[in-house]
């Protein structure tokens, strides 16, 4: 069984785009949405980092802090962000702590060809570092709509 609404949010430590290290613990007694994507620059993980770039004025002003989580490198991370102009912080986890701490790595299935991949999904962590929600069935284009409908 996987993590839990209820659920302390697993600990953290991972470089972000510029090779700063990113914890979970700097953002205690803050709400934040972790979402845990499977590439950069492809199609439904660009609508949605977007329309997370595009009400992120919304985000922050409902008390959220944004973190951007897959296995691509840093660099890729950059390359991202400056193609698409987002302002959040992307993490790069290239040795699979945080997608197995998470349990969002698993097997997935493309055009009948079955592999191992990040799982879409985001985790909403409440300012005590507890799961307020978890959205698996992730809509890129109307995420800010899932996060805020769902916590609010």
């Amino acid at each position: 069984m996987g993590l839990q609404v209820g659920d302390a949010a697993p600990a953290f430590s991972v470089k972000d785009q510029d090779g700063k290290e990113v914890k979970l613990s700097d953002f205690k007694g803050e709400k934040v949405v972790l979402y845990f994507y499977p590439k950069d620059n492809t199609p439904t993980c660009t609508n949605q980092a977007c329309n997370l770039r595009d009400n992120y004025g919304l985000l922050l002003k409902k008390g959220y802090k944004v973190l951007g989580v897959s296995t691509d490198n840093e660099k890729s991370h950059q390359r991202f962000i400056k193609k698409h102009n987002l302002p959040f912080p992307l993490l790069a986890d290239t040795e699979h702590k945080m997608v197995d701490a998470y349990g969002v790595w698993g097997e997935k299935t493309l055009f009948g060809r079955t592999y191992m991949g990040v799982i879409r999904t985001t985790f909403v962590i409440n300012k005590k570092g507890i799961i307020e929600e978890i959205i698996s069935k992730v809509e890129s284009s109307k995420h800010t709509d899932q996060i805020l409908g769902k916590t609010e």
